[in-house]
């Protein structure tokens, strides 16, 4: 997870290889490095939401309580509260940010009730849209120069009812990218992407 200059990198075992790769990446941009050195600590990226004000951890098969802990350790300037993950590989699995205050929720029990819990949590009020497939609330949110609201989403081949939801949002440049392929093997957008807010020297 990296937020202004700050990042934290997960220390899970099956994943060294690309961790160490990351590691040196972040080292280029002069970013400040976390490491979890607490071997009972677990933390995925998936389980990370970040709404600009502050984090949401889920808890679960892949992230517990002292992972959370040590990230909020490492973000002090931010609100740190965690969310069950009752059903779904992650917290991500559905819901994300879909722009400044947006949160892109799906629509199952368990989602919705988890965003319950977000909205009891929190002293912001978030907007939401209600997309029907938890998976298709997977997408990616970008405020970029000369583009402003940019949001990466699910295609309509893949959730068709959920595609026509994000074209509510008028003022984003919508940009529907397929997952199919990544799905056969549990991934989603938002694994497949780093989003650094900080101009690059490389």
């Amino acid at each position: 997870m990296t937020i202004n200059r700050d990042s934290s990198t997960e220390q899970d075992g099956w994943r060294a290889s690309p961790a160490e790769t990351m590691k040196g990446a972040l080292k280029d941009l002069n970013l400040n490095i976390v490491e979890m050195t607490d071997e009972t600590a677990t933390l995925d990226g998936g389980d990370v939401l970040f709404t600009g004000r502050e984090f949401f951890v889920g808890l679960s098969k892949r992230t517990n309580q002292r992972g959370a802990e040590i990230l909020a350790d490492a973000f002090k300037d931010y609100a740190v509260s965690t969310v069950p993950v009752l059903e779904g590989l992650h917290l991500k699995s559905f819901c994300s940010m879909g722009g400044p205050g947006l949160i892109v929720i799906g629509s199952s029990e368990h989602a919705q009730k988890a965003l319950k819990i977000m909205q009891q949590m929190s002293d912001h009020r978030y907007d939401k849209l209600t997309v029907p497939d938890d998976l298709a609330s997977n997408c990616i949110y970008m405020n970029l120069p000369d583009k402003g609201h940019v949001l990466l989403h699910c295609t309509t081949e893949e959730f068709p009812e959920s595609a026509k939801v994000f074209e509510k949002l008028k003022d984003h440049m919508l940009i529907p990218v397929s997952n199919m392929e990544k799905a056969k093997v549990d991934g989603a957008l938002t694994c497949c992407s780093v989003l650094i807010n900080k101009k690059a020297n490389i």
